[in-house]
């Protein structure tokens, strides 16, 4: 079997994204299993243009432009799956952008109405309810219908993680779930509500359980996944016990998206010292959603 293509788009190129996309194209582990090709600014002379480490309009479309190539590529069959290295939210808004990230963007760039960002780990598998959003906007965006939404898109994408009946957690949004209405009404009024709808649509789901003990629970095997209700809950504990070797994943869309667990670095962009790992990952995990495609 022809091994899959990866389109590697480098990100915003102001930061570490061409430095860790070249590394992970030539990475033995990847180039053993897919066939990596990149997209957007990575030698040395087209970034010249761009300053290292410095927010810019010209970084921000530069990155845009090449997730559409490669969206386009991938839509028309030429790449079997993209991975993608960091953008910056601030640097897409001086452009002109009205996404907050890849997420929202490649929903439009694919006409997929609704997506879930999940992020897959071998010790942890979080799915978040909202992204980014402000924290005082969460308890309005959890309606029915939405909570419904993400629950029913992550139990029937889990199998191609290998969770062939998917155990979810639903997390609480308030301090201990809720303590039934002592501490805030929501988890009783919208979330356990839409546990027993989704149980009584044949979904493997409990909850909502406090969002301090569940994750750990599923560390220890218990669930299969859980439901974050916002992003800093998810991704907290996410990135503490899997930093590096996590993996982004956009569910619903009608191509393969994965992505690093981290951001653009400005910090030590240019300076050859970015890790390289959570992207070598996520390239590795494409390919592996990208045969089981095939298949």
């Amino acid at each position: 079997m022809q091994k899959p293509r990866i389109a590697i788009t480098v990100g915003d190129p102001a930061g570490i994204g061409p430095e860790i996309a070249v590394k992970a194209a030539e990475d033995p582990r990847v180039t053993n299993v897919c066939e990596p090709r990149l997209y957007g600014p990575h030698t040395l002379g087209a970034l010249t243009f761009y300053g290292r480490g410095q927010v810019s309009a010209e970084a921000g479309r530069a990155a845009f432009d090449a997730i559409a190539k490669a969206v386009e590529d991938a839509l028309r069959g030429d790449v079997d799956a993209i991975a993608t290295a960091p953008v910056n939210k601030e640097a897409f808004a001086l452009a002109g952008l009205p996404w907050k990230g890849h997420t929202d963007m490649l929903a439009h760039l694919t006409g997929t109405p609704r997506v879930v960002m999940m992020f897959y780990s071998e010790m942890l598998c979080v799915a978040l309810a909202t992204v980014h959003v402000p924290v005082a906007d969460v308890p309005g965006l959890l309606t029915p219908d939405h909570v419904d939404f993400v629950i029913d898109l992550t139990a029937r994408e889990l199998p191609r993680f290998g969770f062939d009946k998917p155990r979810l957690a639903l997390a609480g949004l308030n301090p201990h779930a809720g303590e039934h209405g002592v501490i805030g009404a929501e988890d009783d009024a919208v979330l356990r509500p839409a546990v027993q709808r989704a149980r009584d649509r044949g979904i493997e789901i409990t909850g909502p359980w406090p969002a301090d003990t569940v994750f750990s629970r599923a560390k220890r095997g218990e669930f299969d996944a859980v439901i974050a209700c916002y992003h800093d809950q998810g991704l907290i504990p996410m990135k503490l016990l899997s930093f590096g070797k996590a993996v982004n994943v956009t569910l619903g869309l009608p191509i393969i998206r994965t992505s690093v667990d981290h951001g653009t670095a400005f910090d030590i962009a240019g300076k050859d010292v970015a890790d390289a790992s959570s992207l070598v990952e996520a390239i590795l995990l494409a390919a592996k959603l990208a045969k089981a495609r095939r298949r």
